[in-house]
């Protein structure tokens, strides 16, 4: 990156905070990356070339001229192509029938972040299609929003392999969450939400790297790299457990995400049980 782009994109930051009340995020990835291009201005032409290495595609499209590039969807799209070519876990690689990377609105204010595929998913493609993705879809309805207003994404992309004839799902072991988790990082990076959304402990693992229970991480505000993040349970556990009491704690956590977000809340949302 030249001076003079570096300058570009300094004044573009500048203008972006004089013109909005909440000052521009940018992520660590990022801001490495620009201070890797400041850097290397210094450098000699010969020296710059020798040590340029390629860099995955959100870099490049920060750096480069081209507006389409520097789309979101276009972003998501190019690590949807990586992901669906990695091999990084081979068992899970040789047992999935595809990846299933994430789905919904590239520039969504909310995105949710799952565990893993399951047996619906990893037919469909499609992060929380069987039934408790129903049951997030409806969670998404009485907070006003349809599944392509957010994105919706899981902390690994292969469905956990099963033995033999077994059936069901298996949680994700903590060494396929790492492997997997710098995916999500990048999808986080580029969609930049107002508020991230964690379903269920293992989410709450594989992206903040903590263990505990339920009840002491939900209904409270957390942080993920300076993004609010809520933590409640997974649409499973209310499948699993159907008392009122249990689906009103949902609830009342995504009141608190639609407060953040600064949307209108009815006397008959505030009223509402799942």
């Amino acid at each position: 990156m030249s001076q003079p782009a570096l300058d570009l994109v300094i004044a573009a930051l500048e203008k972006i905070r004089e013109k909005n009340d909440r000052a521009p995020r940018v992520s660590r990835i990022a801001l490495a990356r620009l201070q890797d291009a400041r850097a290397s201005i210094a450098q000699p032409p010969a020296l710059r070339t020798a040590h340029a290495t390629p860099t995955d595609t959100v870099a490049s499209a920060l750096f480069s001229g081209d507006s389409d590039a520097r789309n979101k969807a276009d972003l998501l799209g190019a690590i949807r192509e990586r992901v669906a070519a990695c091999t990084k876990c081979a068992h899970l690689a040789c047992s999935r029938t595809q990846t299933v990377f994430g789905v919904g609105n590239p520039d969504a204010n909310l995105m949710f972040i799952g565990e893993a595929p399951g047996a619906d998913e990893d037919q469909q493609g499609e992060p929380f299609v069987g039934r408790a993705g129903q049951l997030l879809t409806r969670i998404l309805k009485a907070m006003n929003f349809a599944r392509e207003d957010v994105y919706i994404a899981n902390i690994l992309k292969c469905r956990p392999d099963m033995p033999a004839g077994g059936s069901g799902n298996r949680p994700p072991t903590p060494t396929e969450m790492e492997t997997c988790r710098p995916y999500l990082l990048e999808q986080i990076d580029i969609i930049q939400p107002t508020v991230l959304v964690a379903l269920g402990a293992v989410a709450v693992e594989g992206l903040l790297g903590t263990r505990a229970a339920m009840r002491e991480l939900r209904g409270r505000w957390h942080s993920y790299n300076n993004i609010p993040l809520m933590i409640t349970y997974h649409p499973a556990y209310l499948l699993r457990n159907q008392a009122p009491s249990e689906k009103r704690k949902v609830w009342e956590d995504m009141l608190q995400v639609m407060e953040r977000l600064e949307l209108p809340i009815t006397e008959r949302q505030r009223n509402y049980f799942l």
